[in-house]
Parts: structure tokens; C-alpha cells; sequence
């Protein structure tokens, strides 16, 4: 174990130390950080049943810290008013995603009900901002574009997790046929857990801004709070029933739009802070669940992912953009730049035991091969796919693609 712990922290600040000349080639910090884990459950230095017990730690902090975050930059005002692209595809193209998704699964997987055919897309539908970064800051790729991508990848976990959580409840409730009432439990799920985090989050931002005000709180130590207050939705809300990632993510947005950019910890930390732990759980994703998952590796399982990769999540990009100014080729850039990440994985692991066993494990070994696939294929093609498309539309001045775009963050105003 020590061993291990020493390899993989020095595995880490090698990476650190070429990070910058990495983000120009084809291998990602997730794409490494899985492989890297892989590679140590192969050669024993580290034991699994450990790591398994360690990853549901690291992976609940990582959703309730991230789901937190992600939420708390998003501007609700200016993503309605100036980010058509973005809440598009949220709004539309997230849901056709599950739809068309749905469809395809049901026709793959007919021995199963639809309902898991819809929770297996629902599964695939989350995007990832960390395994799309090396498009998200080529600055070949017009601003506009990288936001949009940025913005989507932001919201779209948090957006898809209640839909997640109720088709989980759904199958529970149909193959488990046991006391449980899994379809109230779901509703008290999803009505109990924003509540909560709105609540919070609200009275949360209110009261930070008084603070601030007051000159009762300094910038060293604020973000401890709002890190606190992300724990505090997540543990309330478990508290009657409710979910307490929702609630960490409604916590976050309606405490980023109370205090409307008045928190520099909130970005530094997402950049800093934030990647460790997404880089901690793609290795303990890698460490404890890969080599199980590659071992259940059938033409079936990646006949479902392909399909999900190269034709559902496009399409519905592509429908979503319909009578938008994008470009057709934005459209085809969008659709194929959604990888499958730390949502897809974690979310996974969320409901593997909220189900029947059978169907959790597939779904959970299908979810971690979608992850790791995924990471090698948007790895490989990002930084050549990004400079084609960046030389393409730089031609184009009157392009919509090549409007200026205001700031991206809030004016950030600190003691």
C-alpha cells in the first residue's frame, strides 16, 4: 500500500511538471489518471477492496463539491439572454438525448424493460468538462464556441442527475417487487432535495453577503464556508428524504445567483482544488472498477457506446441548434465534442446498489467502459480536431461563430 501511494504520488507531480506540454498532445489528465490506475490494480500494488471502499468516499465528496460549484458560476440570467447555443442544448438537446438514446438502447438490449433502456441513456447523457478541456482552452476555437462547451458540460450532470435518479427508482420499483415504495421514495427524492437546496443556497448567499459587508469574513477563508454550505444541502436533505446531490447542485446555483460573482474561491478552487479531486477519482475509477469492466467488454456493450458517442449525442445536438446561427459544422463540433466522464462513472456508482444487482453491475461496467473509451477517443481528436475547426472558422470573420462575447466571469469583488 505504501508503495502504491508513493508511485502514485509521484506519478502525479511527473504530470504536474509537463501538464502544460501534455494539454497539447493527445493524452488528457483523466485518459492518464485512469490508465495509470488500471496499470496498478494489474500489477497488485494496491489493494482493490480498499480502493472500492475509498473511491465511494472520494466520489461522493467530488459530486457534492463539483455539483456545487459548477452550478454557483452559472449566471440563470445571462445563460437565458446570451448563451442561445448552450441552452439549447441543454434545454432540448439533453432531453432528445435521453429520448433517442432510449430508442437505441430498447432496440439492443430487448430482454430487458424499457425503463432500463432509458436509464442506460439517461446514464450516457452527461458530458464532461475535465475531458474536454483540451478544446474548452485551444484558443484556435473561437470564445463562443469553447463557452458554450463549457457552459453545457457545466450544467448538464447536475440537469441529468434527477432524471437518473427517478428512472433508478422506476427499475427498482419493477424487478425488486418488495415493501419498498420506490416510486414515492423517488418523488420525495427529487421534490425534498431541491427544496432543500434552495433554501439553503438562498439564505446561504444572503447571509455571505452580509457578511462581506460587514466586513465579518475575509477571502482567505469564505470559500471554507461555501464549501460547508455544500454539505450542509447534501446532508439536510438526506435527512427527510430528499437527495442530497440535488440539493448540493440547487444549493449552488441559487447561491452563485445571490452573490453574483462576489466569491473568487469558487473558481479558483474548480481550477486548482477541484482538479485534484477529479483526478483522485478517475484513479480510483481505474484502480478499482476498470479491470472488471474491460473484463465484461462485449460487441453489445460497445455496440451501446459508439452508438451513444457517434450518433445519439450529434443527432440531438444537432436538432437542439435547429434555426440557431450555428454553423453546420459547429453543430457536428458540438455533437462530437460531449465525452463521458466523472458524471457518467459516478452517477453509475449512485445507483448500483439502489437496483437489481444483475442489472446494477452491467450498468455500472457499461458506464466505466463508456468513461475510459470515451477519454481515449475525444483525447486523441481534441487538439487535431480543434486546430481543423479553429483554421476553418478563422476565415469566416462575419460568422456568428467569431462574435465577441463579453466577459465570462462576474466582476469579482473581494475585501
Amino acid at each position: 500500500m505504501a508503495l502504491g501511494l508513493l508511485m502514485l504520488g509521484t506519478f502525479t507531480m511527473v504530470y504536474t511538471l509537463l501538464a502544460k506540454k501534455l494539454s497539447n498532445g493527445v493524452l488528457t489528465a483523466p485518459m492518464l489518471f485512469l490508465g495509470f490506475g488500471f496499470l496498478m490494480a494489474k500489477a497488485g500494488q494496491m489493494p482493490i477492496a480498499e480502493a472500492e471502499h475509498l473511491l465511494h468516499i472520494v466520489a461522493e465528496l467530488a459530486l457534492i463539491v463539483l455539483l456545487f460549484l459548477d452550478a454557483a458560476q452559472i449566471n440563470l440570467k445571462s445563460l437565458r439572454e446570451r448563451h442561445q447555443w448552450p441552452f439549447r442544448m441543454l434545454v432540448i438537446g439533453l432531453p432528445l438525448s435521453v429520448l433517442i438514446g432510449t430508442a437505441f438502447a430498447a432496440l439492443l438490449l430487448p430482454a430487458y424493460p424499457l425503463i432500463v433502456a432509458a436509464l442506460v441513456a439517461a446514464l450516457l447523457a452527461p458530458t464532461d468538462a475535465a475531458l474536454g478541456q483540451a478544446v474548452v482552452t485551444n484558443k484556435a476555437v473561437p470564445e463562443r464556441v469553447r463557452r458554450a462547451l463549457t457552459l453545457e458540460s457545466g450544467l448538464n450532470d447536475g440537469l441529468a442527475l434527477p432524471v437518473i435518479l427517478l428512472f433508478a427508482s422506476l427499475t427498482a420499483e419493477m424487478m425488486q417487487q418488495d415493501a419498498t415504495n420506490w416510486v414515492l421514495f423517488g418523488a420525495k427524492q427529487l421534490i425534498f432535495g431541491p427544496l432543500v437546496g434552495a433554501i439553503i443556497g438562498g439564505i446561504g448567499g444572503v447571509l455571505f453577503l452580509a457578511a462581506k459587508q460587514r466586513k465579518m469574513t475575509t477571502a482567505e477563508i469564505e470559500g471554507i464556508g461555501a464549501l460547508a454550505m455544500a454539505g450542509c444541502a447534501y446532508l439536510s436533505a438526506g435527512m427527510i428524504d430528499g437527495n442530497g446531490f440535488i440539493a448540493a447542485f440547487v444549493a449552488g446555483l441559487c447561491f452563485g445567483n445571490v452573490i453574483k460573482g462576489q466569491c473568487a474561491f469558487i473558481y479558483e478552487f474548480t481550477e486548482s482544488e477541484g482538479q485534484m479531486l477529479s483526478w483522485g477519482a478517475f484513479f480510483l475509477i481505474g484502480l478499482a472498477l476498470l479491470p472488471n469492466a474491460v473484463a465484461h467488454l462485449d460487441a453489445l456493450s460497445l455496440t451501446i457506446i459508439l452508438t451513444s458517442l457517434f450518433v445519439v449525442r450529434p443527432l440531438a445536438v444537432w436538432l437542439s441548434l435547429l434555426g440557431t446561427d450555428a454553423a453546420p459544422t459547429t453543430k457536428l463540433f458540438f455533437g462530437w465534442f460531449g465525452p463521458r466522464g466523472l458524471a457518467t462513472a459516478l452517477f453509475a456508482l449512485l445507483i448500483v446498489d439502489q437496483i437489481d444487482h444483475e442489472i446494477g453491475e452491467t450498468l455500472l461496467n457499461l458506464a466505466i467502459n463508456a468513461v475510459w473509451i470515451s477519454a481515449v477517443l475525444h483525447g486523441i481528436s481534441a487538439v487535431p480536431l480543434a486546430k481543423l475547426y479553429g483554421a476553418r472558422m478563422a476565415g469566416n470573420d462575419g460568422a456568428a461563430e467569431m462574435a465577441a462575447m463579453p466577459p465570462m466571469r462576474p466582476n469579482i469583488t473581494e475585501d
